[in-house]
């Protein structure tokens, strides 16, 4: 595998990811922009409106249909929230050129149909359909209501919302309801208008092809073109952006609705600037709680018996671990607890050399497969290149391989808990 990165214009790059593991060529466009209340309703209905027609495929059964010419190839688009960004995602994956008929350039025709979605839609009196945004409103609709229906990951989000209470990261992603009646064909067609010209692009091709004429291709793409220059209008967010700091009270939310099991979320400040602290942090969380033989697992599921599930996860953007917890309603304050335990014994050192290499062969297993999903290997580099670490998976391995003893335990004692959210009945 080797990766290289061109810049198109001033705030659009190119990523060749060159891979012959694979018999498809994966292509995907990424444009990033703040997350701001404002304006994520909009950016979250977006990708949605794009996938329904561009000028050259109007509809998205002919967006289905130019699929189909292609071997099968799949189409998908999406938003994600990455630290204080949020992504639009669009991606095309098709088969690759040697097993296509003789002279078919499916990656070309890949790659413009990718690019016409995304920068060339289809328009009414130059604006956004005004019954794609109805349809589409309503659909981003129901995914806004449904975030109730998963009650661990309705928790997770309610934790961060508290948290970050007034502050990017707190935003939901896909938006809220009540901006939805605001947004017409106008101030939609304005706005992505207005990201198109001035947001951070990226375009990844992963796959086995020529670098030379796939750059070609996209330099002399007419939607290419017709952007312009910018500076690249984005927050960055890597682990030593933050400033985090001691917290003197800790928020303690209980919200209460129907459940049959608890959901207890633990927001945690990694207030530290160890060198390597993304790395150390992962070796601490994959301890504390990322997997079976994790303290969390083992004493408060395990042991304790007061969770059915118990686990954590470390955000680098944002230096935070989140401890979450299944529980039984009445088990609160034991399992909180037994939680509270466990943080106290990773800074007093109860951890053994075997948990350090353990932790550090369970992260490096998984790091190891990023490079067996062309999508995972995608999202990887373009999590690298909005924090500005690029990093390749090798020296990913070598920086987690690193990881010392002392430095788990500085980060131990750095850990502190910033909220304690519980849904109830």
């Amino acid at each position: 595998m080797s990766k290289e990165t061109k810049e198109i214009k001033a705030g659009i790059k190119a990523h060749f990811i060159q891979t012959d593991l694979f018999k498809t060529n994966l292509v995907c466009v990424f444009i990033t922009v703040p997350l701001t209340r404002e304006n994520v309703t909009k950016n979250a209905l977006i990708p949605f409106i794009l996938k329904s027609g561009s000028k050259i495929l109007p509809t998205q059964y002919l967006i289905n249909e130019k699929m189909e010419s292609l071997y099968g190839a799949n189409f998908e688009c999406g938003v994600d929230k990455l630290g204080d960004n949020q992504v639009f995602k669009f991606y095309i994956d098709a088969i690759n050129n040697e097993y296509a008929l003789e002279n078919e350039d499916i990656l070309k025709e890949t790659i413009d149909s990718l690019l016409d979605i995304v920068f060339n839609p289809v328009l009414e009196k130059d604006k956004f359909k005004k019954e794609f945004i109805d349809i589409e409103k309503e659909n981003l609709k129901t995914i806004i209501d449904s975030k109730i229906d998963d009650k661990d990951m309705y928790a997770y989000d309610r934790c961060i919302s508290e948290m970050y209470n007034n502050k990017n990261f707190g935003i939901y992603k896909y938006g809220y309801e009540e901006d939805l009646e605001k947004i017409d064909e106008d101030n939609l067609t304005e706005h992505y208008n207005y990201l198109i010209q001035n947001s951070k692009i990226d375009i990844y091709i992963s796959g086995k092809y020529d670098i030379n004429k796939v750059q070609t291709d996209i330099m002399e793409n007419e939607n290419i073109k017709k952007l312009k220059p910018r500076i690249e209008n984005y927050i960055l967010n890597n682990e030593y952006t933050e400033s985090k700091q001691n917290v003197d009270n800790i928020k303690e939310i209980i919200e209460k609705m129907e459940v049959t099991q608890g959901k207890l979320v633990i927001g945690l400040d990694v207030v530290s600037n160890i060198e390597n602290l993304q790395c150390v942090s992962l070796v601490y969380n994959a301890i504390l709680g990322d997997g079976a033989s994790s303290m969390l697992f083992q004493n408060v599921r395990e042991k304790a018996g007061l969770a059915y599930s118990a686990r954590s996860n470390y955000i680098k953007q944002k230096a935070n671990i989140f401890i979450r917890c299944g529980i039984q309603i009445e088990n609160f304050e034991k399992a909180l607890n037994i939680v509270k335990d466990q943080l106290e014994n990773m800074k007093k050192g109860n951890f053994t050399d075997e948990d350090i290499e353990n932790a550090k062969k369970y992260l490096i297993a998984g790091i190891k497969t990023i490079e067996e999903e062309q999508d995972s290997e995608v999202i990887f580099y373009i999590g690298q290149e909005i924090a500005k670490t690029n990093r390749t998976v090798k020296e990913y391995i070598e920086l987690i391989e690193k990881v010392k003893r002392d430095e788990i335990l500085e980060i131990a004692k750095a850990v502190q808990i910033n909220t304690i959210y519980f849904l109830r009945d």
